[in-house]
């Protein structure tokens, strides 16, 4: 039987598709995808942070490039990566929804994880929105400061969490903080507010990031 036209496009169209669904089918991949979102990086900086050799990563990034999903600029004898637009870092937030919701896997994995001894549950979005228009919160930025500079939450102060101990002074003690990083795998803001519960500090985590709330309906 032969094909009609629109199967032909159906087909191709679907293989596109099915090209970027192969590029994020890894979990380095992904996490490459969470770091680009971030700020651009090197290589080398992405292999460390990875924890893989600088081939399997730059392997990695071909992939993701031929999927049209990062982009890249030399600068000398290095390379950096960049994501190919900010619709690459909504993808992967709707991706870390979507699983959350419907992976029961990961969801215990995480809950798991991020248990809270002390019975604080981490502040969701509406409920940081809110905080924020009263002005009771302190919105606390615990990436490395590069990243801040790419990008951040309006409103939000930036305190790399290893600088915590050193420039813990710079915090109100009169108002609750509430840390926030990369997203809801990211580990330094649960780390961060554990330290400032130790220092009496009134510290809460949350999952949002810069890509997953909404900068519009952030106060300034």
């Amino acid at each position: 039987m032969s094909r009609t036209p629109a199967r032909t496009f159906k087909t191709a169209a679907y293989a596109h598709l099915a090209g970027v669904g192969k590029a994020l089918g890894s979990p380095a991949r992904l996490e490459i995808l969470e770091l680009l979102a971030q700020a651009p990086r090197t290589v080398e900086v992405l292999a460390g942070e990875i924890d893989q050799s600088t081939a399997n990563t730059s392997h990695h990034l071909q992939v993701l490039k031929r999927a049209h999903l990062v982009t890249s600029r030399r600068d000398g004898l290095h390379v950096t990566y960049f994501l190919a637009g900010p619709d690459v870092a909504a993808l992967l937030v709707a991706l870390q929804e979507v699983a959350e919701q419907h992976v029961a896997a990961l969801e215990k994995l995480t809950r798991e994880f991020f248990d809270d001894p002390a019975g604080i549950e981490p502040m969701d979005r509406d409920a940081l929105l809110a905080r924020m228009r009263e002005d009771t919160v302190v919105l606390l930025d615990v990436r490395p400061s590069r990243e801040f500079e790419a990008g951040h939450l309006p409103g939000a102060w930036s305190l790399p969490l290893d600088e915590l101990e050193v420039r813990v002074s710079e915090l109100p003690r009169d108002r609750a903080i509430v840390a926030y990083c990369r997203g809801p795998f990211c580990t330094f803001s649960a780390e961060a507010a554990r330290r400032l519960r130790e220092l009496g500090f009134d510290a809460r985590r949350t999952d949002v990031s810069v890509h997953s709330l909404d900068a519009a309906g952030v106060p300034a």
